[in-house]
């Protein structure tokens, strides 16, 4: 740490989210919001670049901060104003240090890949369609575009659960909760039970199905690559981090959301794509990439890669 005049950039010492609030459906805490863009004007007159970290489902949104070079987790690829946006990935705890002695299990590959799911999903009710058109209101009202619903993860999910569950040549290990059993568990004991038995659903399959949540990215994709196992996931106009310098697709079955109905199709290409040998190497490779980029250590050891890959990508695009 050094004074604002001997730095090379200036970082905002909050998350945006916890200005914004966690959900769709909260209010902007505007106390905060004035004490960051007083932050912001002291920045821009000592001629710094500022850094903002903008965090949870509502990080789509637009902030009150101009020339801020702002950090996201949900945004829609494409969309021009997040063509250049740098990502930064959801902090998950080291699911084998914490929970697997510091030994990461590796799976043998079978003749049938196993899949695997725990969590919440249900279909769209009627409620949460109410709910949806009123979303759309606030986000034409404040970002003049409708926004895709809060609540599109939760029926996706049910669709390719329900396909990958009835697949004959998939082994799965899906199992379906109507309400998020980890959050809403009160008990302490509860908690860490129900995180026991999702961490074993994950060492129990090869491949584990991730879909975006209430916002535009997927929690659960970077907790199965901090377990070294293989994501299948569903594209739904994602952005990943660093996704210039990282060739997501050699880690992950990956499946564009107009191919939700061949998802199993594309797990079944994936799998036999791979030899017993690769199949243990890709675990292995998941693991080293969330450890190198993806962890707290490995993502913040190397934001100054995340930064100069911005400025390359605004150069570029300026030549263009």
């Amino acid at each position: 740490m050094v004074p604002l005049e001997a730095a090379d950039i200036a970082i905002l010492p909050m998350d945006w989210r916890s200005i914004r609030g966690d959900s769709w459906r909260g209010s902007s805490d505007k106390n905060a919001e004035q004490l960051a863009i007083q932050f912001a004007e002291l920045v821009h007159q000592a001629g710094k670049p500022l850094v903002v970290f903008f965090g949870s489902e509502c990080s789509d949104e637009s902030i009150p901060i101009k020339d801020a070079i702002v950090l996201r987790q949900s945004v829609y690829q494409s969309l021009p104003q997040f063509a250049n946006n740098p990502i930064f990935p959801f902090f998950c705890e080291d699911f084998v240090k914490e929970f697997l002695e510091n030994q990461l299990p590796i799976r043998q590959k079978g003749q049938k890949p196993t899949v695997g799911f725990r969590g919440f999903a249900r279909p769209l009710s009627l409620d949460r369609r109410v709910k949806t058109l009123v979303y759309h209101g606030m986000m034409l009202s404040k970002e003049g575009r409708l926004g895709a619903s809060p609540y599109k993860g939760e029926s996706l999910r049910v669709k390719a659960l329900n396909i990958l569950s009835n697949h004959p040549e998939i082994e799965s290990k899906i199992k379906i909760f109507d309400r998020a059993v980890f959050f809403d568990a009160a008990d302490p004991d509860q908690k860490r039970n129900a995180r026991m038995e999702y961490v074993q659903n994950l060492t129990d399959s090869g491949y584990t199905f991730c879909c975006r949540g209430s916002g535009n990215y997927s929690n659960r994709f970077y907790e199965v690559l901090s377990c070294g196992r293989i994501p299948i996931f569903l594209d739904t106009d994602c952005k990943l981090p660093l996704d210039t310098l990282i060739d997501w697709k050699k880690y992950c079955v990956w499946v564009d959301e107009k191919d939700l109905s061949y998802i199993g199709e594309r797990v079944l290409d994936f799998h036999n794509s791979l030899s017993p040998q690769e199949f243990v190497d890709l675990q292995y490779a998941c693991r080293e990439l969330w450890l190198r980029w993806l962890s707290p250590e490995g993502f913040y050891s190397n934001l100054h890669l995340y930064l100069q890959n911005l400025k390359k990508q605004l150069v570029s695009d300026v030549a263009r």
